[in-house]
């Protein structure tokens, strides 16, 4: 057994770079707008799913949807989906 936790760190270092690289962004919404962007972003990332293409295809037309639609965009079902 590996006593090493290089792999869990490793995971969590753009999300610690990026925090320190938008404390400029100086907005009390830009810090839960910055999450939902890092947890579609961490979930395409594990799921192998691509996420400019990913993003390509559902962010068009995005404020057009409606809430239930929008829930079925996660990159799970969009994975699913193309399969």
């Amino acid at each position: 057994m590996e006593l090493s936790n290089n792999l869990a760190e490793n995971s969590m270092r753009p999300v610690a770079l990026g925090r320190k690289n938008w404390l400029h962004v100086d907005s009390r919404k830009a810090g839960p707008k910055v999450a939902a962007i890092l947890s579609v972003v961490e979930s395409c990332r594990r799921l192998g799913v691509p996420v400019k293409e990913y993003l390509a295809d559902v962010l068009p037309g995005m404020n057009r949807r409606k809430l239930p639609e929008v829930a079925t965009l996660t990159p799970a079902r969009w994975a699913n989906q193309r399969r």
